[in-house]
């Protein structure tokens, strides 16, 4: 490696930054603004100078993407599942980035109607992504969104699924979602705000008029909230959502007439969560009503739907956490969280018999997954753990027969899932919490401190990181890493207390829970400070950019993906977007004590004088989640205050956002890029 090759320093044009008396320097505040050519040509020297220092390790990427793309089966196909008359299928095709999505009328055996190539819709595009698909109960027509920039700005177009003709409208600046109601002809969709992206508004279109005519049937007047718009499972309502971080609304509308107004549910109380779901003459409700901290299921007359009217079907339980429901015509079915783990509970409405599906390991995940035919008495779920492929199952709730429909194949002939350990290990954290972690590596390694150890996290929003299977972790595995799961506060891992406990004035829970775990594995044996690498995307890069701050003697290396780093300033600044949306998870730091509490971690404004890891550093030029200038005001300061020659890098996708590369295979060459790095500080190739 070159010591020629000198990083790019950002020119540096103080920017004074006043809030409550409080005075802060931003040296690199220019760079919020992707129109300057100035800013485009400080990001391609970044690039560069990543590019040029990595050239030793670009034939090792692309072994590396061979090796994980030869695992995917390249003509890979959903299971298929039955909706209205039709069988709906996504697939793959050899040697293609993106999906196909067909159906079949009434049997599989039958010849497939093509309703999106997207590989032909993607031609000319850097990026493609088509969201949203929505078909009218006549099964005539089809709305879909497409995004070809990456801000999640989709245009709704409508397809005629007998003619194959697309109608030229385009309805432009949408979530992508729409919901036909059942007069086949009148669509409804969200629009978003041009400045902040907040979904705020619901239109109705009725098909062959023009989108200028399209009425607003609600504005989301508090910007705190966003709007989405869907149909109960049963058909028979319209229902508009609105939701913040703490509290939900909803307005139901009857489906047969969609001229008509809309309905408030239970008008909005702050922090009342509640969601619905309509079966015969009720509703069934998920909520935190009456201090049910955990969530509990309640019933109400689908003609009385306040909430003085609910009444409990499931009452709250202190040590359960109730995720969600799935309603069929016999059965109610429960996802339910206990000690950090999936319960799926079969309750059928006769009330006997009532079971839980069983589950032997403590590092899987258990999923209802689409459940959209209603009189069946078969429930799809999927199951995975850190070390078992993914599998799609069809379960009779009445005979309790088990299918397995499709198990995630790896090909390559190498992998076997008896080759692998998986287990829960937990840390104590700093106020005695005990936090878990899912571990998985392969059988034979010796705890002897010297392993390569990957430690992954979130930790905010409510989010919880399932143990999952990963093809491409496999190209860790193999070379001697091992991999986990820390699952800090700040996700609801554990319960809803665990994310009460990492938000808001407790957000550095999250960042401590994450060195306790980092402390715990180096001092069980699993590795060391010199062989300990971190690992956190968006608001997880928040959580890299903080431990780094904190405590940057216990990694290697530390990867952040479009990392969110400039909380203070980002979450003053109403006009990004997600800001306002965002005050019940970080705080408002309009309010003092919230600009005090998130200046003392921000890790952007706590960037000091003194050694940092190795540190790979990725950001898409378009992320409307979080802005490329984040993570790059955070690497021109880390540049001039780190105090050691450690790697800095910082690779930004020029055509891409939040959420990366779009093709399936595209996306892979991003992680390579990750995986080099960390291999070559290890020094692993093969």
């Amino acid at each position: 490696m070159s010591t020629k090759i000198q990083p790019p320093i950002a020119k540096i044009i103080p920017h004074e930054l006043e809030k409550h008396g409080h005075v802060r320097i931003d040296n690199y505040y220019w760079l919020n603004d992707r129109e300057n050519p100035e800013v485009i040509d400080y990001l391609n020297k970044e690039n560069d100078y990543y590019n040029q220092l990595t050239a030793h390790t670009k034939d090792f990427q692309k072994d590396l993407f061979e090796e994980m793309k030869a695992r995917i089966k390249e003509d890979d196909s959903s299971v298929p599942y039955f909706y209205n008359g039709y069988y709906y299928i996504t697939r793959f095709e050899k040697g293609k980035d993106y999906p196909i999505h067909s159906r079949k009328k009434g049997s599989l055996d039958v010849k497939e109607e093509i309703m999106f190539d997207c590989n032909e819709m993607a031609k000319g595009h850097s990026y493609f992504n088509l969201n949203g698909i929505n078909i009218s109960e006549d099964n005539k027509w089809v709305s879909f969104g497409v995004d070809t920039v990456s801000r999640r700005q989709y245009t709704i177009q409508i397809k005629n699924l007998e003619t194959n003709e697309i109608l030229p409208l385009k309805i432009e600046n949408t979530t992508g979602g729409a919901t036909w109601a059942s007069d086949n002809k009148t669509l409804f969709y969200s629009r978003k705000d041009e400045v902040t992206l907040r979904p705020d508004r619901i239109y109705k279109h009725k098909l062959g008029s023009n989108p200028s005519e399209d009425v607003v049937v609600y504005f989301e007047k508090d910007h705190t909230f966003n709007v989405s718009i869907y149909k109960s499972k049963s058909k028979k309502y319209l229902i508009i959502s609105s939701e913040s971080t703490l509290t939900s609304e909803f307005q139901i509308l009857l489906s047969a007439t969609p001229d008509e107004q809309f309905k408030v549910f239970q008008k909005r109380t702050r922090e009342l969560e509640y969601s619905i779901s309509h079966y015969e003459d009720s509703f069934y409700i998920v909520t935190n009503k009456d201090d049910a901290t955990n969530f509990k299921v309640m019933k109400t007359p689908e003609d009385k739907t306040y909430k003085e009217n609910w009444v409990d079907l499931i009452p709250h339980r202190e040590e359960v956490l109730l995720e969600g429901i799935d309603i069929f015509k016999d059965y109610l079915v429960v996802s339910e969280r206990f000690d950090g783990l999936n319960k799926i509970r079969i309750m059928p409405w006769s009330g006997e018999g009532e079971y839980y599906l069983p589950f032997e390991l403590e590092t899987y995940t258990a999923y209802t997954t689409t459940n959209i035919d209603f009189d069946t008495e078969i429930l799809r779920y999927g199951y995975q753990s850190m070390a078992i492929p993914s599998s799609v199952i069809d379960f009779n709730m009445r005979t309790k027969e088990k299918t397995i429909l499709k198990e995630q194949e790896v090909l390559g002939g190498k992998f076997d899932k008896n080759n692998y350990i998986e287990e829960r290990i937990w840390a104590t954290a700093q106020d005695g919490t005990k936090i878990p972690m899912s571990v998985v590596y392969r059988k034979g390694m010796v705890l002897n401190g010297k392993n390569p150890f990957l430690l992954y996290a979130y930790g905010s929003y409510g989010m919880t990181m399932e143990p999952y299977f990963s093809t491409t972790r496999l190209s860790l595995l193999d070379r001697g890493f091992i991999y986990a799961i820390a699952h800090v506060r700040g996700g609801e891992d554990m319960g809803r207390m665990w994310y009460e406990d990492g938000k808001l004035l407790k957000k550095k829970n999250t960042f401590t829970d994450f060195i306790d775990c980092s402390k715990h594995v180096i001092a069980e044996k699993y590795t060391s400070e010199e062989h300990l690498y971190a690992e956190g995307g968006s608001a997880g890069g928040l959580l890299m950019g903080a431990i780094i701050n904190m405590n940057p003697e216990l990694y290697n290396g530390v990867i952040a993906q479009v990392p969110f780093v400039d909380v203070v300033t980002t979450m003053l600044d109403d006009t990004i977007p997600l800001t306002t949306g965002e005050y019940d998870e970080w705080g408002n730091p309009n309010v003092k004590k919230y600009y005090d509490y998130m200046l003392s971690y921000s890790p952007y404004d706590n960037v000091k004088e003194q050694d940092y890891p190795n540190l790979y550093i990725s950001t898409g030029l378009h992320d409307s989640q979080v802005q490329y200038w984040e993570p790059a005001k955070w690497v021109a300061k880390l540049r001039v205050l780190k105090t050691n020659s450690k790697q800095l890098f910082m690779d930004t996708n020029m055509d891409a956002g939040h959420g990366g590369a779009s093709g399936r295979f595209e996306s892979l060459k991003e992680v390579a890029k990750e995986f080099s790095f960390l291999l070559d500080l290890e020094k692993i190739k093969n």
